[in-house]
C-alpha cells in the first residue's frame, strides 16, 4: 500500500489543530471586544437631542447559525468527501463571532473551507476592520454585488515542494463581516488547484454566506 508523504501527514492532525488554523486565517488582533453595559440615565434626564445608541441602530445584532451559511450542495462541491453539517469552531462571545470549517481529503486531494461571521458594534468599526483587512491581503481586488463592499485575493505557498492554494474573500454589510478562506492541495502531485477554481469558489460561498447573514435578521 502507498504510504501518505509526509506533507500530507502533517497536514492531516487532529482537527483542532486544522480548526485552529483556519481561525487564525479569519480572527486575531481585529476582534470586536465585548459591549460594556451602560446604566441608562433617568428619562428625565435624558436629552432629547442625543444620539441613538450603536446598539439600537446597528443592521446586524446577531450572527446566524455558521455552518448553516454556506448549503450542503456548495459544501459537497468545495470539499468532497466532508461532512455537510460541518464543524462550530467554539468561541468566547458568539453574539460577536461564529466561525465553522469544513475539510477533507478525497485519495490525495485535500481541500478546507471555513465561513467566519463577525459583528460588529457600528458600522464605523467593520469599515475599519475591512479596510485593514484588504490592505494586509494586498493583489486581490473587488467583488461587485455582495455586501456594500467585497474583496476577493488568491495567493500560492510552497512548503517542501507541496504547493497550497488559498482563496480569501472578505465582505463587509454595515457593522457586520463574512470572511471565507477555502485552499488546497494535490498531495500526489504535489501541486494546487487552480486560481480561477480557488477564486470562484471562495466567492461562492462568500455570496451564501452573505445570504445566510441577510435572510437571519
Amino acid at each position: 500500500m502507498r504510504s501518505l508523504p509526509l506533507a500530507l501527514t502533517a497536514r492531516l492532525a487532529p482537527v483542532v489543530v486544522l480548526a485552529a488554523a483556519g481561525w487564525a486565517l479569519s480572527s486575531g488582533p481585529l476582534a470586536a471586544p465585548a459591549a460594556t453595559e451602560k446604566k441608562a440615565a433617568p428619562d428625565g434626564e435624558r436629552s432629547p437631542s442625543a444620539p441613538a445608541t450603536a446598539a439600537a441602530t446597528r443592521t446586524y445584532r446577531d450572527s446566524p447559525a455558521p455552518c448553516e451559511g454556506i448549503t450542503k450542495k456548495t459544501v459537497t462541491a468545495l470539499v468532497p468527501g466532508a461532512k455537510t453539517a460541518g464543524k462550530e469552531i467554539p468561541s468566547t462571545d458568539e453574539s460577536l463571532r461564529r466561525t465553522c470549517s469544513w475539510n477533507a481529503l478525497k485519495s490525495f486531494d485535500y481541500r478546507w473551507l471555513d465561513i467566519s461571521y463577525e459583528i460588529k458594534k457600528s458600522d464605523e468599526s467593520a469599515l475599519a476592520a475591512y479596510k485593514q483587512r484588504t490592505t494586509e491581503k494586498s493583489g486581490g481586488g473587488k467583488v461587485p454585488g455582495v455586501g456594500d463592499e467585497a474583496y476577493s485575493v488568491v495567493n500560492l505557498t510552497t512548503d517542501d515542494k507541496q504547493q497550497t492554494r488559498e482563496g480569501m474573500v472578505i465582505v463587509r454589510a454595515s457593522n457586520a463581516l463574512v470572511v471565507v478562506t477555502y485552499n488546497g492541495s494535490d498531495f500526489e502531485t504535489k501541486k494546487a488547484p487552480a486560481t480561477d477554481e480557488i477564486n470562484k469558489g471562495a466567492i461562492k460561498a462568500a455570496k451564501e454566506g452573505m445570504a445566510a447573514l441577510e435572510a437571519a435578521q
